[in-house]
């Protein structure tokens, strides 16, 4: 019976709600401020000594550079959440991330100490995509083991409104930071948004200070310390046993995990470089998406609830696959309307609906024993294999097809058709309790049988 000390089932559920949204939001946005700061600023302040397509380009792929370290930051994440708690794990990637951006807005440019400024920014980019490697895992993890079992979809959904809602911070603290600054942003106004995170922080580690863990974390780490076979490694028992739900995460992911960069980092690039438009436009069109998705996002997450994740996530892909042409179609006309109308078509739809429901449909692929493993791992791999460098590939692919967006268009299609077709192997798991799946049996990736047919 809860004490005066003790939180009730309400307020323990509360509260790993608030350490997930609020915890992603933050992270995301110190994560975003650099795309945008590399679409906009550093190819002329990092990578002076080349040509401007190319340094534009190089800025982007700097970009890319964290999320090679996201897989890495996703197994040590990964290994300690599954061994040790989520809520200790979430607080060291938020400590990590907040360090290595703060740490950005100190950094010298190009002209100031040379080549080591563009060597020192992409370390820090590298501490970041390790950091964000072991967030998302984590905070879709708190919301969902700790949802009443028909609301999972729901409050999965939450912490996925991170990355828009840290996307609208971001964006909005880098044109406040344009504004005061005025014709200084490129010299110190950009630093503004990196040093602004500090105080961001100080919210999201009070807020995850006091969430607790789950339940079902707690009771599976009770029986983990009982049996040898659960000392192994976690990440060792995902890839002898999970390899089949590890591959449907990786692959589901590529409906939304490199478009969403086409619509945010690339299009800021795109608009300014190409468009020759004002760098006002792609702000205020990614701003107004945000918006439009934090508020999309949860209403997916509760759809999920009610016909299932794949099926919002199937209808959330043809979406995509129909309005990917008219989308690029009305931002090619370089309008400021029609740029916000193409941005809020693809977030508040298509993206939407696919990545509402992942947080749930993941958590209930995995056994809680490699829960946070299994969702971290796939999840960032396919970062890796397909969002990391999406900006520069796209602005390689204008630069190949003279301005057209046709192979940009043909990419979004064919990723977002190989995700559906991972997706429709999902099982349904919705129905059944956290803690019951894959309790008392090993999941056999040429096996793996519908929840109907299980027998516990």
């Amino acid at each position: 019976m809860p004490t005066a000390t003790t939180p009730t089932p309400e307020q323990v559920r509360r509260r790993s709600l608030q350490s997930g949204t609020i915890g992603a939001i933050v992270e995301w946005y110190e994560y975003t401020i650099y795309g945008v700061a590399a679409a906009l600023v550093f190819g002329d302040l990092f990578f002076p000594n080349l040509a401007p397509g190319v340094a534009q380009i190089v800025s982007l792929a700097s970009f890319g550079v964290g999320f090679l370290a996201r897989p890495i930051g996703a197994f040590v994440a990964g290994h300690l959440g599954d061994r040790i708690g989520r809520k200790s794990t979430l607080i060291l990637t938020f400590s990590i991330m907040t360090v290595a951006t703060a740490a950005i807005g100190f950094v010298p440019t190009y002209h100031q100490i040379g080549v080591a400024a563009p060597i020192l920014l992409c370390v820090l980019r590298l501490a970041q995509g390790f950091a964000v490697g072991g967030e998302w895992g984590g905070a879709a993890i708190v919301a969902v083991e700790n949802a009443p079992r028909d609301r999972r979809g729901y409050f999965g959904a939450w912490p996925q409104i991170g990355v828009s809602a840290g996307l609208l911070l971001g964006t909005a603290a880098v044109s406040f930071s344009s504004w005061i600054s005025g014709d200084a942003f490129e010299e110190w106004g950009w630093r503004i948004p990196f040093l602004l995170s500090v105080v961001l922080a100080g919210v999201g580690f009070v807020i995850r200070l006091r969430a607790t863990e789950s339940p079902a974390f707690l009771a599976e780490k009770a029986r983990a310390d009982a049996e040898l076979e659960r000392r192994k490694a976690p990440a060792a028992i995902l890839f002898r046993d999970h390899r089949k739900p590890l591959l449907i995460a990786v692959f589901g992911r590529f409906a939304e995990a490199g478009n969403y960069y086409l619509f945010t980092t690339f299009i800021l690039s795109y608009v300014t470089t190409t468009l020759h438009a004002p760098k006002s436009y792609g702000l205020a069109a990614s701003m107004i998406g945000a918006v439009v998705n934090i508020v999309m996002i949860p209403v997916f997450g509760a759809v999920s609830d009610r016909i299932g994740r794949v099926r919002t996530f199937l209808i959330g892909g043809a979406l995509i696959v129909a309005t990917t042409w008219p989308v690029f179609a009305l931002v090619h006309t370089g309008r400021l309307w029609a740029i916000v109308a193409g941005v809020v078509l693809f977030l508040a739809l298509g993206h939407a609906m696919v990545y509402a429901p992942l947080p749930a449909l993941y958590c209930e692929m995995f056994p809680t024993s490699v829960r946070y493993s299994g969702i971290s791992i796939g999840y960032q791999m396919a970062s890796v294999l397909l969002a990391s460098f999406t900006p520069a590939l796209a602005s390689a692919m204008v630069l190949w097809a003279d301005g057209s967006l046709w192979m940009v268009i043909c990419f979004v299609i064919v990723t977002t058709l190989i995700a559906m077709a991972a997706i429709a192997f999902a099982p349904d798991h919705r129905s059944r309790e956290l803690h019951e799946i894959g309790a008392g049996r090993t999941v056999s990736t040429t096996n793996w049988v519908q929840p109907d047919q299980l027998r516990l």
